[in-house]
């Protein structure tokens, strides 16, 4: 078995299991509350993705403007890096920079589960 790719072209066929989706919204979680912001799931997995995003983007948009090293740490536990962000955009012209910020951090958060799964 080898490690699949995960892109954003495929990543919503990973998302077709509850277990990713759930451990995916806790990893959310988790990362952001070592910064003292709290994310919820209401544990639906069928919304997880716009319940997600929503918050991201209302936690992401307070940050930049009240606690920006804050938002940087988080992106750094996260592991979001400014080229990744620049190859994002190309793929979601729809989304502002903060609605793309949130969508990263979902993006990468789900890789680490998927990768976490992988290896063990």
């Amino acid at each position: 078995m080898s490690l699949p790719e995960i892109t954003h072209a495929n990543a919503a066929e990973f998302l077709n299991e509850d277990e990713i989706v759930h451990a995916t919204a806790e990893q959310i979680m988790k990362d952001f509350g070592m910064f003292g912001v709290q994310i919820t799931y209401s544990g639906h997995a069928a919304n997880a993705y716009i319940e997600l995003h929503q918050q991201l983007t209302q936690q992401v948009d307070l940050l930049m403007n009240t606690r920006y090293e804050t938002l940087q740490a988080v992106l750094y536990q996260v592991d979001i890096n400014r080229a990744e962000m620049l190859k994002a955009a190309t793929s979601f012209p729809q989304y502002n920079h903060v609605e793309l910020m949130a969508h990263q951090i979902i993006f990468r958060e789900l890789k680490k589960v998927l990768y976490r799964r992988y290896f063990r």
